[in-house]
């Protein structure tokens, strides 16, 4: 088979033909036909990410090793399966989550295995979706999509968890104010989500007029350009000078950070996603006596 693998970093991918892997036991082998490009795809290839004062996290020391497969978002069809599989048959159409952990730790147990102390994350650890192939470790990781489009479906499995995961640790109540920082993929995702299941005021916030319009499309109360006009103030208005109850950063910049922790009400909930880095210096009295919550 063919893939597309990151053999250097920031030079350009290598096509290499490789053997496809056999399945054994509850492993399974799907042809792929859709692999999202997500942005952690680029600090895969870039090396790293960007740390405090600029330093640079290097991927390898959190364990990837090169050369590397990646793409964790991943829709196909089955192509052939272990012994053990169940209630799965051949050319299914299925979404793989590649989230995959080692199983024993204590995340794995309670079944969070995106947050594993040894991940084996297909895509990032393991070889992940840019090829005609791809080995999933067992059955269990495979959601059936019979319905839906692998190219609309393949991001799901990283782009909606995320989001997902964002909404439910902001703890949002009807009539909540919530700031959603970034509009890009994840924000409108988050946007969506948060209109589907929480019942809040949402406020978009970017620095993009054109984006900024698709989240009102796609269920944003309010905008805010922030390059025009003073976030701050505009949102202390909007709550009438109480601030925003939550805000969910999918940019997690030092820039829009600092703007998140003037925004905040009493109580308030930050989830920071987003993964441009940098660092924050935070009023450590404001912590306790306003009762705030960084996630």
């Amino acid at each position: 088979m063919q893939a597309a693998r990151i053999v250097k970093i920031k030079e350009p991918l290598e096509i290499q033909n490789l053997e496809a892997p056999k399945p054994k036991g509850s492993q399974v082998l799907i042809k792929v036909e859709s692999a999202g490009v997500c942005h952690s795809d680029i600090h895969l290839w870039d090396g790293g990410y960007e740390g405090p004062g600029g330093q640079i996290l290097k991927t390898t020391d959190r364990g990837v090793k090169y050369p590397l497969t990646p793409g964790h978002e991943v829709a196909g069809v089955i192509e052939s399966m272990g012994e053990e599989v169940e209630g799965f048959t051949k050319n299914e159409k299925v979404l793989v989550f590649p989230w995959i952990g080692e199983g024993l730790c204590p995340a794995c147990r309670i079944g969070e295995e995106n947050l594993c102390d040894k991940p084996r994350s297909l895509g990032v650890y393991n070889d992940g979706g840019y090829a005609e192939y791809v080995l999933v470790p067992s059955y269990k990781y495979l959601a059936k999509i019979p319905d839906l489009d692998t190219d609309i479906s393949a991001p799901l499995s990283c782009s909606a968890l995320t989001a997902y995961s964002a909404v439910k640790n902001a703890q949002l109540k009807p009539n909540d104010n919530v700031v959603i920082v970034g509009a890009g993929g994840l924000g409108l995702m988050g946007i969506q989500l948060a209109k589907a299941v929480s019942g809040a005021r949402i406020i978009a916030m970017d620095l993009d007029d054109n984006k900024l319009k698709v989240a009102k499309e796609n269920g944003a109360d309010l905008v805010i350009n922030s390059k025009n006009e003073d976030p701050i103030k505009a949102i202390m208005e909007l709550t009438g000078n109480l601030g925003a109850d939550a805000v969910i950063d999918f940019v997690n910049a030092s820039k829009t950070v600092e703007t998140d922790m003037q925004i905040l009400r009493r109580r308030a909930r930050v989830v920071l996603v987003g993964l441009f880095g940098g660092a924050l210096q935070l009023n450590l009295v404001s912590m306790p006596t306003r009762a705030y919550k960084l996630i």
